[in-house]
């Protein structure tokens, strides 16, 4: 069976598609991909592990996951991921959601940089760490199948986005010699992972 790649990318709630909204106005074309395609990984990720995770909480913390880097919602010494942990909590309250689950997109979002995250802890934090590592670094090409991969990135191109976000985390790293972003500016694993999609696509 054909996937289904239209149904797959369309939020699961209001709430979700005004959380697509703000991407959309504030981020550029590839770091909305990026976005999407994230949100895809996730979703078709989950139930091949039998996780069963709050759609429409981690659609909008994989919508705002990496507003921390965009020109407007940067914060000169906070780690990326803490500031747009803070949009996205701030979006779910102005979303009319209680404080303890707007506070929960806040953590998925910054535990998105962590090396790894519990799935016994944190469904939704799991989730999103392993599919953006997966658009990033190209780790995890094995977790879906191929075609899979090559019908949403079809939908959904790649575009720049290694670059640019390889630019964007070297920035990041410069101002925050101690964050997340400097680690993985150091691992190289961004331009690593866009010449991985690379071969991979071209395959």
């Amino acid at each position: 069976m054909s996937l289904d790649v239209d149904a797959l990318l369309a939020p699961p709630s209001p709430v979700a598609a005004r959380a697509l909204d703000v991407v959309l106005a504030w981020s550029s074309p590839a770091l909305v991909n990026h976005c999407l395609r994230s949100w895809a990984w996730a979703s078709l990720l989950a139930p091949t592990i039998d996780l069963d995770p709050d759609r429409e909480l981690l659609f909008v913390a994989t919508m705002l996951h990496d507003l921390g880097v965009t020109p407007s919602f940067d914060a000169h010494t906070v780690p990326f991921e803490d500031a747009g942990g803070a949009v996205g909590s701030v979006f779910a309250v102005g979303a009319g959601w209680d404080a303890v689950r707007a506070r929960r997109v806040g953590e998925v979002v910054e535990r998105h940089m962590w090396t790894a995250v519990d799935r016994a802890m944190d469904v939704e934090g799991h989730l999103l760490e392993v599919a953006t590592s997966l658009d990033v670094s190209g780790v995890g090409f094995d977790l879906l199948p191929a075609e899979s991969l090559r019908a949403v990135t079809a939908a959904v191109p790649r575009l720049d986005f290694s670059a640019a976000f390889d630019g964007l985390v070297h920035e990041q790293a410069g101002r925050k010699p101690d964050s997340s972003a400097a680690r993985l500016d150091r691992s190289g694993n961004v331009a690593a992972g866009g010449a991985r999609w690379d071969a991979f696509l071209a395959s």
